[in-house]
């Protein structure tokens, strides 16, 4: 099946896409950088590293660190990172629905071929 992928370019090093956006959406349901790193079969290092550059990339921060505390500390998602995300995935679906027709016609040249070969 055919899909979308969006990639948005804020600027010559400044990329936002499918994966810090998961990343975003694991660290809002696991409440943490490793946790959310490990979902994903990426390192600590290369998660806070993301994290660090989605913060700094933005005027208000993406994800906030806790510490200490019973818990241990752990992350969460900002105002911001929340509103972040849902922009990303509103564009993402409109993305979709715009290019729904295109993407079924070349899955079906697609099929074509394959059934010819």
């Amino acid at each position: 099946m055919a899909s979308l992928s969006v990639r948005i370019d804020l600027g010559p090093e400044l990329r936002i896409g499918p994966g810090k956006i998961e990343l975003l959406e694991k660290i809002a349901a696991f409440g943490s950088i490793s946790a959310a790193g490990r979902a994903m079969d990426m390192s600590y290092r290369r998660a806070w590293e993301l994290v660090e550059e989605l913060n700094g990339t933005f005027e208000s921060p993406v994800v906030s660190a806790q510490t200490g505390g019973k818990r241990g500390g752990g992350a969460v998602l900002t105002p911001f990172g929340l509103s972040l995300v849902a922009r990303y995935r509103a564009i993402e679906s409109a993305a979709t629905q715009a290019a729904a027709a295109h993407l079924d016609a070349l899955q079906g040249e697609l099929a074509a071929k394959t059934a010819a070969e």
